[in-house]
């Protein structure tokens, strides 16, 4: 197999660095531990950042990579690293644009979050979160390239990485297991394996460094569990501003589940365009805008004082602003709409207790007063009784970790000397020492970008260096001639191709069990014959053309009657599913099932994915058709 770099983890940042070596000419081989790829890059719900963007450009907005430096650094605090936030920042805005014009993205709506000076968290018109909208359309491009050219680019999912591997100070490449056997992948390694914000595991980073956060909810998926740190610190890599993990204010509390242990975020955008933080008086208690460790504070101030629960409440105008976002988090039972008499009620205070901080606050949003928090950004307009509200329970949860491994701005992973690894990179969640002690929400997907890229370019500039050098390893000096080939249409790319040299045979058990092990799906492929604990059957996406709705009909009063965990049916757009055992293979994670229990959840479904994710990597699920209903599944 000619010489490629090993991209582990494939979330935002993975997938970054992988598009970003195979559009530099290198090949490349993407391994998740996960069925499905994605990670926790799917659920960002607010946007990414960017300064001096077109889209900012083009609404005239004054922003500056300056003073995005500058609001970063400032969040950041004593953990500051200038060297990192300021690739960080002033490589933003060409992340976005590669967004916009690699992978044909709309980022053309700006909000203001918690801690900016100005609007610059970029999200699209379409109906899905702009983390699932970008990290799907690199998946997507993916799959293509594993398909169509499948020596150059390998995907192999449910590959559990287990080991970096180096000799001295080089690094040669990683052992995963993949169905009970241990497989070696040689070649430079980027490490994109996320956070450890859901390590509940026996030895807990979490634990280990917060135990104070361990017994919180968490947004993360079940896979955060830090798997990079460990292996990293284990071959001498540093792990830097372990403590700093950010618990975000705004977790939506499930009456129906309250302490579940995983909860859905509530967008800083719901925030960012107007949204007020009320205590059980009615009572707003700090500056809504604020950086979130400060807001997950006073949060904690008021419960100490018994006034939860917390409610976010938005005004009519935010709720137009955002009606995504409030009719996601309402279709999955997390907010409620409800008129001023109704909240009134819902909070327990009295008519003059709300009319009287609405009042304030409306005297703060015009100037007349100083807001005694400090809030000095206001958005949608004032607030009155008599409007309309989307209401929803607020409690801080387990979100990102600051802490990582120590990198340069290379993206190279540093020794317990300070001096780069050869051949390792590191890059998104994994990373430390890039958002410093608070990330500004908004800067965890342009991150995955931004570092992302830097990984693929150092990773395959170093991969050219050692194999034009010819001190490539023993694999890869089995495999002959090395040819170049400049293609004049593309001025300054070069593509650089390995054939098999005489003797170099059909490559060492570990590649030939590479080639059996790689797959064509982003997701879990459920066909008649599939079985999501076996890699081997869920290789490929299945050919959608060939998919077909079963001619069995169910009513939804059938579909209502399997509504508990051990026995789960859901409708979508006409067609019924028997989710009952493919819920740990949901890419939302459980959780995100269980909100539909017996239900039709055509509209929700359609705010997260597009129609072809059901024939494609679900068909084995889809039982019948619903009785009485038209089949709008469109692929």
């Amino acid at each position: 197999m000619a010489p490629r770099v090993i991209v582990v983890g494939a979330g935002l940042s993975g997938l970054s660095a992988a598009h970003t070596i195979y559009l530099a000419g290198g090949n490349v081989a993407l391994l998740d531990k996960n069925n499905f790829m994605g990670g926790n890059s799917t659920k960002a719900t607010s946007g990414i950042n960017g300064a001096l963007t077109q889209t900012q450009v083009d609404t005239k907005i004054a922003d500056s990579v300056k003073q995005f430096y500058e609001d970063t650094l400032k969040s950041a605090r004593d953990k500051a690293r200038p060297d990192l936030i300021k690739v960080l920042t002033y490589k933003s805005a060409a992340a976005v644009e590669w967004l916009q014009e690699v992978f044909n993205l709309d980022l053309t709506l700006v909000s203001r979050l918690g801690g900016h000076s100005f609007p610059r968290t970029h999200r699209g018109h379409d109906a899905k979160f702009p983390g699932m909208a970008i990290t799907y359309a690199l998946m997507q491009r993916f799959e293509e390239l594993a398909e169509k050219e499948p020596d150059r680019v390998q995907l192999i999912k449910k590959a559990k990485v287990v080991r970096v591997n180096k000799e001295g100070n080089n690094v040669t490449g990683v052992t995963y297991t993949f169905n009970g056997e241990e497989t070696v992948a040689e070649g430079p390694v980027v490490l994109a394996t996320g956070g450890y914000a859901a390590d509940f595991t026996e030895d807990s980073l979490l634990k280990k460094w917060r135990p104070d956060t361990f017994d919180l909810s968490t947004t993360n998926g079940a896979h955060a569990t830090g798997d990079g740190h460990k292996m990293l610190m284990k071959i001498g890599a540093n792990g830097i501003d372990m403590d700093k993990v950010q618990v975000h204010p705004t977790g939506l509390v499930d009456p129906k589940d309250p302490t579940a242990k995983t909860k859905f975020l509530a967008a800083e955008a719901l925030r960012g365009e107007g949204g007020l933080l009320l205590n059980s008086k009615g009572q707003r208690f700090t500056d809504e805008l604020e950086h979130r460790d400060y807001v997950s504070n006073k949060l904690w101030e008021e419960k100490k004082k018994d006034l939860w629960p917390i409610r976010l409440v938005l005004n009519s105008k935010a709720s137009g602003v955002l009606d995504f976002h409030t009719r996601h988090y309402s279709g999955r039972g997390l907010m409620k709409k409800m008129t001023g008499a109704e909240l009134i009620k819902d909070i327990g205070c009295s008519e003059d207790d709300l009319k009287q901080t609405f009042k304030d606050y409306n005297r703060y949003y015009d100037g007349e007063e100083k807001d005694p928090f400090g809030k000095k950004y206001y958005h949608n307009g004032h607030f009155d009784v008599n409007d309309t509200f989307h209401v929803a329970h607020m409690e801080p949860v387990l979100h990102f970790t600051m802490g990582g491994i120590e990198i340069n701005d290379q993206a190279q992973c540093l020794n317990e000397e300070g001096k780069p690894f050869d051949g390792l990179f590191v890059c998104g969640e994994l990373a430390g020492g890039v958002h410093g002690a608070n990330r500004l929400g908004g800067s965890s997907l342009l991150g995955c970008v931004v570092y992302g890229r830097v990984a693929g370019d150092s990773a395959s500039k170093y991969l050219f260096q050692k194999v034009l050098n010819g001190s490539t390893s023993v694999a890869a000096q089995r495999l002959g001639q090395i040819s170049l080939h400049i293609d004049p249409s593309q001025p300054g790319k070069v593509s650089v191709e390995w054939s098999e040299g005489v003797g170099a045979g059909s490559g060492s058990s570990d590649e030939a069990r590479m080639r059996q092990q790689s797959q064509k799906s982003a997701g879990p492929v459920m066909t008649q014959n599939g079985d999501s604990s076996d890699p081997a059957k869920v290789s490929k996406p299945n050919d959608i053309s060939q998919f077909k709705v079963p001619d069995d009909e169910y009513s939804l009063e059938e579909v209502a009657k399997h509504n508990k965990k051990e026995d789960l049916w859901i409708a979508v757009k006409g067609v019924v599913m028997n989710v009952t055992d493919w819920v740990d293979e949901h890419p939302g994670g459980p959780q995100a099932l269980f909100s539909h229990m017996g239900k039709d959840a055509s509209e929700e479904f359609e705010m997260l994915h597009d129609d072809e994710v059901i024939p494609k990597y679900a068909a084995g699920i889809v039982i019948g058709r619903v009785k009485g209903q038209e089949i709008t599944l469109e692929y």
